[in-house]
């Protein structure tokens, strides 16, 4: 097996939406586009960090929701943060638990690297801890999880 590649369908604005997500993923590159009938693209593969997307411009016929999610993993708090407002920027949708819907109708997931230590770490109350004060977040706080876990 070669690969398997998220194909996110989209009711229009698919060059738009690649262009977006190449600005807000410094670490990003449009590998291909399928020409459309008009100007719009008809489809464009992307790759962000270490994922490649496809996009296509399906049409109505169906919505994005958050039954399917893109996770970002992110090192530190100014990561957090970037992404969270431009993905959340003109649009976007801020949720619970570091979830969010950018402008596009794309779900993400938005969660500091050490939040998998937190609520998988050795103290039960402390994963519990930790555990409340995410589900009570939006954007997800480093410093606001660790202090929970650590009960302060």
């Amino acid at each position: 097996m070669k690969s398997i590649t998220p194909f996110l369908w989209f009711s229009g604005h698919v060059g738009e939406a690649a262009e977006f997500y190449l600005e807000v993923f410094g670490d990003a590159e449009l590998l291909s586009t399928m020409p459309g009938p008009g100007i719009e693209p008809m489809g464009a593969k992307l790759r962000l960090k270490n994922l490649e997307l496809t996009l296509f411009n399906g049409g109505p016929h169906y919505e994005l929701n958050e039954a399917f999610s893109l996770m970002v993993n992110c090192e530190d708090q100014d990561e957090v943060d970037r992404l969270w407002d431009a993905l959340t920027a003109d649009g976007g949708e801020p949720s619970r638990c570091g979830w969010l819907k950018d402008k596009y109708g794309v779900s993400w997931q938005i969660v500091p690297d050490v939040l998998t230590d937190l609520i998988g770490g050795e103290d039960p109350e402390g994963r519990q801890r930790a555990t409340d004060a995410m589900l009570g977040m939006q954007k997800l706080i480093i410093e606001d999880l660790v202090e929970a876990y650590e009960g302060k």
